[in-house]
């Protein structure tokens, strides 16, 4: 359905090492520069969605939008503690640490961050079973 998703950064070089952080421990890459001032994840149009920042159009300050939030897909709880860590590090908050969210699923395992501009974002692996991560 999506095509690709665009969020607005002021500081496209805080923003880049935040997001070069999180993507590479979900395992994607950053793609070739497209524009200048611009910057982008993923996968190419015709391989699937991509992320992509840049400064907002309408030249205001960029800010996180109330009840927004992006999702990406994880493939093991490891992998979605590795995003939340990777985030911290690299001038995120947390919103939310990793761990089960029965609310939604009893599978359903996720890590809340903010970006630096105060984007919200997640990561899901939303088959978790505790014997084959090799977890208690």
């Amino acid at each position: 359905m999506l095509l690709y998703v665009t969020v607005g950064t002021d500081d496209l070089p805080r923003a880049v090492a935040f997001y070069d952080a999180v993507f590479a421990a979900l395992g994607h890459p950053r793609l070739p520069e497209w524009t200048p001032g611009w910057a982008g994840w993923g996968k190419d149009y015709d391989a699937g969605i991509g992320f992509w920042l840049c400064p907002p159009f309408d030249g205001r300050p960029a800010s996180g939008g109330n009840g927004t939030m992006f999702s990406f897909r994880a493939e093991s709880a490891a992998q979605v503690r590795a995003f939340h860590a990777a985030g911290l590090a690299n001038g995120g908050t947390d919103d939310g640490p990793p761990g089960l969210r029965p609310h939604y699923d009893p599978a359903f395992y996720a890590a809340y961050l903010r970006d630096p501009t105060g984007n919200k974002i997640c990561a899901v692996w939303h088959r978790y079973n505790p014997a084959e991560e090799g977890e208690d």
